[in-house]
């Protein structure tokens, strides 16, 4: 895969930007950054010529191996605020990553087009909630209790996995929708995103083993330059995320993250076709 220096430089300084967004948004909404990213890395992926049987695995798997720092950061933050719902996040220590591991064995087994199909899809009903602002639906004046929390736990981490995200739009969702404020939500769902991000790296690292087609310096359907590239910017820039999400409102921020994904999704979806 030769590929001139020029190229290089561009798609350096692409991933770095992607970096530095995708930091902030972990701290603006607690998420990852991931649904920036994997497409990203997918547009990378092609240019490099990498096999289409694996771009899109790889793509979710460094986009999970890349939001480690950045949801540890992003969590000790809020975490020093006291906003993060401590006993929440106890009660997901063995649902959401029980859900990663079911996403793991899901991503071993499935073709690319799955993969961008489940991306896609989810996706779109994350940019509807995104662009609807429907925050202040309310569906209880609490979060609900076992088991049905634990099941929630476990759909969580298993679609967040298959996207490569860290769970914080489906956390946001889910908290607000139960009488808890945005701000907490978002500050627990970067505890969320450690949650996910960790046992889903070791996941498709094991997915991905011994995998044909994997670019060089790949670990599983984990590319270790795309994380070396992408991490140190996105541990700088997530404070400053949270510095925004304590400091304004958030809703044009989220139009344009909707508008965002539904782009990102039409793709996917006509590259299906």
């Amino acid at each position: 895969m030769s590929v001139p220096v020029n190229e290089l430089i561009l798609l350096a300084v692409g991933l770095v930007a992607a970096g530095g967004v995708a930091g902030i948004l972990a701290g603006i909404f607690g998420i990852g950054g991931g649904a920036v990213l994997v497409p990203v890395l997918y547009q990378l992926l092609v240019i490099l010529g990498v096999d289409e049987a694996v771009r899109m695995h790889i793509s979710v798997g460094t986009s999970l191996g890349i939001i480690i720092p950045t949801s540890i950061r992003s969590f000790m933050a809020h975490k020093a605020r006291g906003a993060v719902d401590m006993e929440l996040l106890k009660s997901w220590v063995i649902a959401v990553p029980l859900g990663v591991v079911l996403g793991s064995l899901v991503a071993a087994f499935v073709s690319a087009a799955v993969m961008k199909a489940i991306f896609a899809f989810f996706a779109i009903l994350i940019a509807v909630r995104m662009l609807s602002g429907v925050d202040k639906l309310s569906l209880g004046d609490d979060l609900p209790g076992q088991p049905a929390r634990s099941i929630i736990g476990v759909a969580i981490g298993l679609f967040s996995t298959l996207m490569g995200i860290g769970g914080g739009v489906f956390n946001n969702t889910f908290m607000t929708f139960f009488g808890r404020p945005i701000h907490q939500a978002v500050a627990t769902s970067s505890g969320v995103g450690t949650l996910i991000s960790i046992p889903g790296a070791i996941g498709f690292i094991w997915a991905g083993w011994g995998a044909a087609g994997l670019p060089p310096f790949s670990l599983g359907y984990i590319n270790l330059l795309g994380v070396l590239l992408v991490i140190p910017v996105t541990i700088w820039t997530a404070p400053i995320g949270v510095k925004i999400a304590h400091a304004v409102s958030k809703r044009k921020l989220e139009v344009g993250f909707g508008i965002f994904l539904i782009v990102v999704a039409g793709r996917f979806f006509l590259s299906l076709l």
